[in-house]
């Protein structure tokens, strides 16, 4: 992966709906800001019950998009990542439409994993309440087979029925994407949901010491493929540390509430704490497809996160309040597909729309440590997408406009969105970012972050009270904020 700033989008809400538009807007207008583009699910279908996050054939680029020819002539431009959505497959796959019919006998039953194979002697109390939920519901939904109802292991949806990775059939699954994407020109994948992968009794089903294991091996296969691996896990900062010191890539998700909670409080600490510890090896983001994460900086029960409870109370209520209170309507049980673990609101819209608040995010998300990676309606400092969030009821939505060509070229006209290019500009050309970061907290409600390669250093000095920020090379200011 190349250290310059990677593009994060759909491809079919970006200008245009197919490879080929993105293709053409990345050599346009976009041209030069990008080292990388990660394309979400692709995939047939990408309107399913979860935004292509529930494939129905995780081998078949959705043609409404295109096919994988041009998923491998995107890839001659930019560096391409892909998703391999390691924990389940859709109930509409045929793979599980053929379990529905067969049963037993069906060559694919041991893609799916059941209750009973991971409970054959049933599940006690204790049992079902360790398991980790990332939404409020049992992780099994029953389906009839053979006349008879089984309790498949449907860890996010009823409609996202969980593979069984350990069987031979699970194994082979996820080879054959793994090969289909070297075949294109994938040359980094996200493994989705990892976390979530293994399941044994009396634990909490989430990263065992076998989960570990079982992404080390994955991350292996895809490294002799000439694939990258990125993780992309929500657990306590400790963990994140820990999965960092054991494969390529993970996300820095601690680094959005952070970011946010330093300046809507004043309050540098956490943030500089954060920044002297964190992972090297890290993909950095402020936005995604999915919410705002808190979890990353919570608690864990008798470990303290890097935030208090009621810092995290104050951060959730502040983003509802600067976003007028659209957040609101959708996150937790305000909204379907609601999450325990994040706040559905765009990362401008969650600063209140305040465009030197949002440059000086930008320039911490880029200063900090690892490659930044910039989701394509933070690209365009996008606002809720509210209208959006009525029509489907789903929370996660209100942050995944489509925009058309005529949005985006209105887009690139704002003076935000043309400072934000200047800013991706200096991250992606200036040589001290390949040097050597230091962070220093000067006051309470001060810090400085700075990169240095041999003669050349470049530092960013942000004072959260007022809120503001320069960019510093010398004796000369670079960027003010």
């Amino acid at each position: 992966m190349k250290n310059q700033v990677q593009l994060i989008t759909y491809v079919d809400r970006l200008g245009g709906g197919t490879l080929s538009d993105l293709q053409r807007l990345l050599a346009g207008p976009l041209d030069g800001l990008f080292g990388g583009a990660h394309l979400l699910p692709f995939y047939t279908p990408i309107d399913g019950s979860d935004a292509g996050f529930d494939p129905d054939d995780h081998l078949t680029v959705d043609p409404r998009l295109g096919d994988w020819g041009d998923v491998r002539t995107l890839g001659h431009d930019v560096d391409l990542m892909a998703d391999l959505i390691v924990n389940h497959v859709s109930s509409r796959s045929p793979q599980f439409q053929d379990v529905l019919a067969n049963g037993e006998n069906s060559d694919w039953n041991d893609l799916f994993l059941t209750y009973r194979r991971v409970f054959p002697d049933g599940a006690t109390e204790s049992d079902i309440t360790a398991i980790y939920r990332p939404r409020p519901n049992l992780p099994w939904t029953p389906y009839t087979v053979g006349g008879e109802k089984r309790l498949f292991w449907t860890t996010f949806t009823p409609q996202q029925l969980d593979i069984d990775v350990e069987t031979p059939r699970g194994e082979a699954y996820l080879d054959s994407i793994l090969a289909r994407f070297e075949a294109s020109g994938v040359s980094m994948i996200r493994l989705d949901a990892a976390g979530y992968a293994i399941k044994r009794p009396g634990t909490r089903c989430f990263m065992l010491p076998e989960t570990y294991d079982f992404i080390h091996r994955l991350s292996d296969k895809a490294d002799t493929r000439g694939i990258e691996t990125l993780v992309e896990i929500h657990s306590h900062y400790q963990t994140q540390i820990e999965i960092a010191n054991r494969v390529g890539r993970v996300y820095d998700f601690a680094l959005p509430p952070l970011v946010l909670h330093a300046l809507f409080s004043g309050e540098a600490g956490p943030l500089a704490h954060w920044l002297s510890i964190a992972p090297r090896n890290c993909i950095t983001v402020l936005d995604t497809h999915d919410g705002i994460g808190v979890l990353d900086v919570g608690a864990d029960g008798d470990k303290p996160g890097l935030l208090a409870p009621q810092s995290i109370d104050r951060l959730v209520e502040t983003i509802h309040e600067r976003s007028n209170g659209e957040s609101r309507q959708a996150t937790g049980a305000a909204a379907s597909n609601l999450d325990l673990y994040q706040v559905n609101c765009t990362y401008y819209s969650a600063l209140g729309a305040r465009d030197n608040e949002y440059l000086i995010a930008r320039a911490l998300q880029f200063f900090a440590p690892g490659v930044p990676q910039v989701y394509y309606t933070g690209l365009l400092a996008g606002e809720n997408d509210v209208d959006l969030l009525n029509r489907t009821g789903v929370g996660r939505d209100i942050n995944r406009h489509y925009y058309s060509r005529e949005e985006i070229d209105a887009a690139l006209d704002r003076p935000v969105v043309q400072r934000l290019f200047e800013l991706i500009r200096l991250r992606n050309r200036h040589p001290a970012f390949q040097g050597e970061f230091g962070v220093e907290r000067t006051s309470d409600h001060a810090m400085v972050l700075s990169w240095t390669s041999d003669d050349r250093r470049l530092e960013l000095s942000v004072d959260f009270a007022r809120p503001s920020a320069r960019i510093i090379e010398g004796d000369d200011t670079l960027f003010e904020f």
